[in-house]
């Protein structure tokens, strides 16, 4: 008489995240191909009068694009600095009772639409590229920070405590085992930061601060379509590679097994 091994059970939570993480790697670059061809098919087949050659300038555009990026990467950076050691502070039991106001505070600063937050930052801190900075960062603090917290506190209590069990100190649970189970929630709020973060540094333009919000502008203030479409083209394809980049990123930086 043959015994059959018994095949162990598939985690179908864990077998999904995998399939739609190789779904993503690909449908993104075939979203960006596909806007690609459409910018370039305008840019050779569409008319452009002396308005639009101007608008669409190539050195504006790389210009452009540079500040558009910059302005993504430090407001980022910022956020990364402040929310990440700040939601792991308020996961600790001595924090936690100052939780509920600081995400108060965090969910205000991104309930205020973008426009009004850059406004209101350029009234107190003038129009230039740092008052822009300072603005985006406190748009995009929330997810970075909700996220952090989510994922300290999802990690199996039993777990913590195995880990206490064997020596190890609370600093050392928090390096070696807390934040490396936290760390895919941590990233997917870092993407969506990211993602935010672009779209919204299109507006920098409103305080003197520059990016492709630039171009878009002038194409509507001088109704070149031709422009507004280049111009929103551009910043929808910025967003895809930097999403994507940080897919990559997240994809390589998961713990092996989580």
């Amino acid at each position: 008489m043959t015994t059959e091994a018994a095949t162990p059970p598939v985690d179908s939570s864990w077998l999904a995240d995998q399939i739609r993480g190789k779904v993503e790697l690909y449908i993104t670059p075939v979203f960006f191909a596909i806007l690609a061809a459409a910018a370039g098919a305008v840019w050779v087949y569409a008319d452009f009068d002396f308005q639009t050659n101007d608008i669409l300038e190539p050195s504006k555009l790389v210009s452009q694009t540079w500040e558009h990026i910059i302005l993504t990467f430090w407001s980022t950076l910022i956020v990364l600095f402040i929310a990440i050691p700040l939601g792991i502070l308020l996961t600790r039991d001595r924090f936690r009772k100052f939780s509920a106001p600081v995400l108060g505070i965090a969910n205000g600063g991104q309930a205020i639409p973008a426009y009004g937050l850059l406004v209101l930052f350029a009234a107190l801190l003038g129009t230039n590229v740092s008052t822009a900075i300072v603005a985006l960062t406190v748009f995009s603090m929330l997810p970075v920070l909700r996220n952090t917290m989510v994922g300290l506190d999802q990690v199996d209590q039993s777990v913590i405590e195995a880990g206490r069990g064997m020596g190890l100190s609370k600093m050392q649970v928090l390096k070696q085992v807390e934040l490396p189970l936290a760390v895919p929630v941590i990233l997917a709020g870092i993407r969506i930061a990211l993602v935010i973060n672009v779209g919204t540094a299109a507006l920098a333009f409103l305080i003197g601060a520059g990016g492709l919000g630039e171009t878009i502008n002038s194409g509507l203030k001088l109704r070149r379509n031709t422009a507004v479409f280049i111009g929103g083209t551009l910043v929808a394809m910025l967003a895809l590679v930097i999403d994507f980049t940080a897919a990559l990123v997240e994809r390589y930086l998961r713990p092996k097994g989580v």
